[in-house]
């Protein structure tokens, strides 16, 4: 027995009997009226999957008139219902009418019952399949706002913050590559999210790839996918990001990681806009909005023979810089004070506040780790507040950094190289703890140690 509800409509009640004691074997309910003024309230009483309408219903009149009239009406009120017209009276011309008016099909009395029934078998699977394709449809558009949204905001009033974003809305509406630079922790990715939300891509999703955190084995197998069987692991026929992001966004973070041999691969097909699948010899055409992020100077990497010229052209059409914390004034208590609210809820301490010497304290720090270590001090004050009031003291800054106001500050690279020797050493050499202290990827320390010979 089939699935699905049938509705029949026509004033012959010999035949609404006739119909139903044949249909009544083959299908799973099957519902008959003879006036079909009462289609409405039937339509919105019941969830039907076909209509089976006769075409005439006042005696003497055989244009098919009226089944279209209702035919229109039915559409109206559920698009997606199959309605499959019935008559004694027809002709090309008419069942054409009737197709074009959104009809499914068109059976002529007397029938035949074997076609009948397979005629509305027919109807009600297309019906239950495009039931499935607007389910989803919805299910995936409601993936794609889930996977876009995003509790983080990007917060501050500050001039150089306000120039960015400013930035940020002239180019949103482009297509234009955008490379966001900026020291670690500032909020690239913060930007990339804001670039997509306010883009015409913004109802697809935007694909995040850690570059860092992907090994050069899976590099091709990560980005552009593999057939089943490609390789040892590939048990699955599986898409790569570029695919995924396919219509939509895709955000390539720490872009300078990447080893020189694979820039070469990624330079293709963000030029040809075609990836192929590892074991296919199939280009698949991809219509993405490219977005990198990196905190290396990519120029200096180009003149030393690391990075490829001709993929730095390509990706930063448009280059937008983010300021450090340090540069941006007040919004270090704009911020200081949105991670109280944020900490003070999550860890049930209310009214949480900071006194005068633990603003200048914040104020004053020169925040080498930006906005996600200024996040990361006030979670911990929090935990460890007791009272309202959290003090300076409550502010465990590490003294090797040196304040803003120094003397003789010391350059990034070598403030970088201490705070990954203390990171190294505050976790005994666990080189996963320190990453995750630092707010960088394990791959992404393992490149600077090496880099910089600890």
């Amino acid at each position: 027995m089939v699935k699905g509800n049938i509705l029949i409509v026509d004033d012959n009640k010999s035949i609404l009997s006739a119909l139903e004691i044949l249909l009544s074997s083959e299908f799973q309910s099957v519902t008959s009226i003879s006036n079909p003024e009462l289609l409405n309230t039937e339509i919105k009483k019941k969830e039907y999957n076909l209509i089976l309408l006769d075409m005439n219903f006042k005696a003497g009149i055989n244009t098919g008139n009226e089944g279209i009239y209702w035919l229109k009406r039915i559409k109206e009120i559920n698009p997606q219902i199959s309605v499959v017209m019935i008559t004694a009276f027809g002709d090309i011309e008419l069942a054409v009418k009737a197709l074009k008016a959104g009809a499914t099909d068109f059976i002529l009395k007397p029938w035949d019952n074997n076609k009948l029934i397979a005629t509305l078998k027919t109807a009600i699977e297309l019906n239950l399949s495009q039931k499935e394709v607007n389910t989803l449809k919805e299910k995936n558009q409601e993936l794609k706002n889930e996977i876009n949204r995003d509790s983080k905001y990007i917060i501050g009033s500050s001039p150089k913050l306000m120039q960015v974003l400013n930035m940020v809305r002239k180019v949103a509406k482009t297509d234009a590559n955008i490379l966001i630079t900026g020291e670690n922790g500032t909020g690239k990715e913060l930007v990339a999210r804001e670039i997509h939300r306010l883009s015409n891509r913004a109802n697809e999703v935007m694909v995040s790839v850690d570059m860092g955190a992907i090994s050069e084995t899976l590099f091709e197998s990560e980005l552009f996918g593999h057939l089943k069987g490609a390789f040892t692991d590939a048990r699955e026929n599986r898409p790569g990001k570029f695919e995924t992001a396919n219509n939509g966004s895709l955000f390539l973070d720490e872009i300078g990681n990447l080893s020189y041999h694979l820039q070469a691969k990624l330079l293709a097909v963000i030029q040809n806009r075609q990836v192929c699948r590892i074991g296919s010899n199939q280009q698949i055409p991809v219509d993405i909005r490219l977005i990198c992020a990196t905190n290396k100077n990519l120029e200096g990497m180009v003149q030393e023979g690391l990075f490829r010229e001709d993929l730095l052209y390509r990706i930063n059409t448009i280059q937008i810089e983010i300021p450090p914390l340090r540069e941006r004034g007040e919004d270090i208590l704009i911020l200081a004070d949105f991670f109280l609210r944020k900490y003070s809820s999550k860890y049930n301490k209310p009214n949480l506040r900071l006194n005068q010497q633990a603003s200048e304290k914040l104020i004053n720090y020169y925040w080498p780790g930006n906005v996600r270590e200024l996040q990361h001090t006030i979670e911990k004050a929090v935990i460890l507040s007791e009272g309202t009031v959290i003090k300076a003291d409550s502010f465990f800054m590490k003294p090797v950094i040196p304040t803003k106001n120094a003397k003789n500050p010391i350059t990034l690279d070598e403030m970088e190289r201490q705070m990954i020797t203390q990171a190294i050493d505050d976790n005994q050499g666990n080189l996963s703890a320190a990453a995750d202290q630092l707010g960088v990827t394990r791959q992404t320390l393992y490149n600077k140690i090496k880099k910089m010979g600890l």
